[in-house]
């Protein structure tokens, strides 16, 4: 049988057993491969190739065992995963098929706060999730700064957003662009209002500013901050608790701006944007 990425995994349920994972406050995942399970020696994890693309990037786990009879293996906190989707296996030995995993218990509780914790450059985070054909699997991010998004507040006309620096500092002139995807150069600017640190800040979009701010009308506009004038910009995004795709589960409302629909949303890589579409 082939998997929905084209490997080949176990027909049978108990040739694929529920695996437990827990992360600890470092980022560290431990799984625990329960007794009785198909015997095997390690765990491998491979980041999900984009469609048509062949694998490139594997990384294996070696299973140890633990008093109850059952294995465990532990991913720590180095090296740092690139950032996508990784698929959790099953391996009996290097030259044997592999057997796609099923979640067992994920114990996740210290990542639900993890936006109260400053991070270090690099930003590293892990978030073991279930996918939607139902298998183990983890959500990866690994970028050079980061400005998390807290709370979206939505008015008819506007949409104000607080947001935390990781792995930077706000300077003076400070500010967040919008900038149109599709390579027009469109670009919004709005003011970085810093808060009592040199971290913590807010900004509010003008919604009448994107609907008039170009030819074509309708358009998605994606959020950096510039924490300086020379600095080079940082994607504005929500990683930091638990939540591995957000874009179905963060919703805010959509707005109408004259001929305009103006709806902030979260990307399938947990990116803030702003989609903006012209009636008719």
């Amino acid at each position: 049988m082939k998997g929905t990425e084209g490997t080949t995994v176990g027909t049978e349920p108990e040739a694929r057993p529920r695996v437990g994972c827990a992360v600890d406050t470092d980022g560290r995942i431990t799984f625990d491969v329960p007794s009785g399970s198909a015997e095997a020696g390690q765990l491998l994890l491979r980041l999900r190739p984009k469609k048509g693309q062949p694998e490139k990037t594997l990384h294996v786990l070696e299973l140890e065992p633990t008093g109850d009879g059952g294995r465990r293996a532990v991913l720590d906190i180095r090296p740092v995963l690139a950032e996508g989707r990784w698929d959790v296996f099953l391996l009996q030995d290097p030259e044997s098929r592999r057997l796609r995993l099923l979640p067992g218990p994920r114990d996740v509780r210290v990542l639900v706060d993890g936006h109260l914790r400053d991070r270090q450059s690099p930003l590293a985070v892990r978030i073991p999730y279930v996918t939607k054909d139902g298998h183990l699997a983890i959500r990866a991010w690994r970028r050079t700064a980061h400005a998390e998004a807290a709370g979206i507040e939505v008015t008819d006309r506007s949409m104000t957003v607080g947001a935390r620096l990781h792995g930077a500092s706000l300077r003076e002139g400070a500010v967040v662009r919008l900038r149109r995807r599709g390579g027009d150069g469109a670009v919004h600017t709005f003011e970085a209002r810093a808060g009592d640190d040199d971290r913590s800040f807010s900004f509010t979009v003008d919604y009448e500013k994107l609907t008039t701010g170009t030819s074509a009308g309708s358009g998605i506009w994606d959020a950096f901050v510039h924490p300086a004038p020379e600095a080079s910009p940082i994607r504005m995004a929500r990683l930091l608790d638990d939540v591995a795709d957000r874009k179905a589960v963060f919703v805010y409302p959509t707005v109408t701006v004259s001929d305009a629909l103006v709806h902030p949303y979260y990307t399938v890589d947990n990116d803030l944007s702003v989609k903006v579409t012209k009636a008719g």
